[in-house]
């Protein structure tokens, strides 16, 4: 969601977008609290897929648990909530809806796939854009229409992550096989694209969970919005009251069972529990912005900026956990694979840290970031120039 979409609300809206901003700089960090153990596998994304951890260690387990799956979650839930409000800011100027909005998924796709070629191979953008397109030919129909398509998909999606995990769960573990992949596979950052371009369908796989998964937390996201959840209301604050309990009080206390359940129960453990996590955690974070009436402190603020540079935040993390700890870098994962899980911790907080301090300092001079302001030069290239002049 770009400060053109914030402008363009009402007053009430604007503390919604307050909220929405915190949110999704929370979300920025805690996906790189869970991309962060990726990048510290020595040898990179091949030594994962495999099973270059070995056996996972109980506390790291843990500490992967507070962060696998539900901030990405809450990324997407946020997303659909962007999708909502550029919705509704083509209604309100009476403009077709979704118009050349497919132009604007096709950017972020292509933005995904540059992404996924020279920096990681686990990007979402690509994933967003494929459900985007979808869901803005959904986001303006019947409430009935939207929960039929939830309904639908949803059923779809978890069936077929409980049929994975019964096979898997059924299916005997065979003996451990030797590791077949050069733990020095990142010593060349031209190696490492050839390999995303060689296995790429290995590496896209997710596509196939993530598409499902988001059109529902996409459209969820669009209703949460429009039944005032964000709002300083008692509505409001009723729906964040059960979407904390629900989950906050049941979906976390199992995905804590699944987590130590065993590599069997991956797909519950990222997919299914996780989304309701993000859901309870909405919900936290909106009621306690929502009730704070002091000025914005440095913690908010910092949270802030980072949502409000959301796209280059993502990108800009992921570049410098590949400069920090694969071989063409500093080399830091195979260096300290033997400080892991802590080190790990220092370098999310690391990477954070410059996130926060580098998006204050750029939102000073710009009003967005250096990523979407390149994609609003390339979507509406007659307003672009006016809008980076602001600041």
């Amino acid at each position: 969601m770009s400060a053109a979409e914030t402008a363009a609300e009402t007053s009430p809206a604007r503390s919604r977008i307050a909220s929405l901003d915190v949110l999704r700089g929370i979300a920025i960090l805690g996906t790189f609290a869970s991309n962060a153990w990726l990048f510290a596998v020595p040898g990179g994304a091949l030594v994962w897929f495999a099973g270059g951890l070995g056996p996972q260690d109980p506390v790291e387990a843990g500490l992967r648990l507070l962060s696998n799956g539900k901030f990405l979650a809450l990324l997407t839930l946020l997303f659909g909530v962007g999708l909502e409000l550029q919705y509704r800011a083509a209604v309100r100027r009476g403009n077709p809806w979704p118009g050349r909005y497919p132009l604007r998924a096709l950017i972020l796709f292509a933005e995904g796939l540059v992404h996924y070629l020279l920096v990681f191979e686990f990007d979402v953008l690509m994933g967003y854009a494929i459900t985007s397109v979808l869901v803005a030919y959904l986001v303006g129909r019947s409430d009935s229409a939207v929960r039929l398509w939830m309904r639908t998909v949803g059923a779809i999606f978890v069936g077929m992550v409980l049929v994975l995990t019964a096979l898997l769960v059924l299916t005997p573990d065979g003996p451990a096989q030797p590791l077949a992949v050069d733990p020095a596979a990142t010593a060349s950052w031209t190696a490492q694209v050839a390999d995303r371009v060689q296995y790429f369908l290995l590496f896209r796989i997710e596509i196939v969970l993530i598409v499902p998964s988001a059109t529902v937390l996409f459209l969820v996201g669009s209703r949460l919005l429009r039944a005032g959840a964000f709002a300083d209301t008692e509505v409001g604050a009723g729906i964040r009251k059960r979407l904390m309990i629900i989950g906050l009080g049941v979906a976390f206390p199992l995905n804590v069972l699944t987590t130590f359940g065993g590599a069997d129960w991956f797909l519950v453990d990222r997919y299914l529990l996780p989304p309701l996590v993000a859901l309870g955690l909405l919900g936290l974070v909106t009621s306690i912005v929502v009730r704070s009436r002091r000025e914005l402190g440095p913690m908010r603020r910092g949270l802030a900026a980072v949502g409000r540079t959301a796209l280059s935040c993502y990108v800009l993390q992921n570049v410098l956990a590949g400069a920090l700890c694969y071989g063409w870098g500093l080399g830091l994962a195979a260096r300290f694979a033997d400080a892991r899980p802590w080190w790990v911790l220092g370098l999310w907080a690391g990477v954070c840290a410059v996130l926060v301090v580098a998006a204050s300092l750029w939102l000073r001079r710009f009003d967005r970031g250096p990523l979407e302001l390149v994609m609003h030069r390339l979507y509406a290239p007659r307003r672009a120039s006016v809008a980076a002049e602001k600041g």
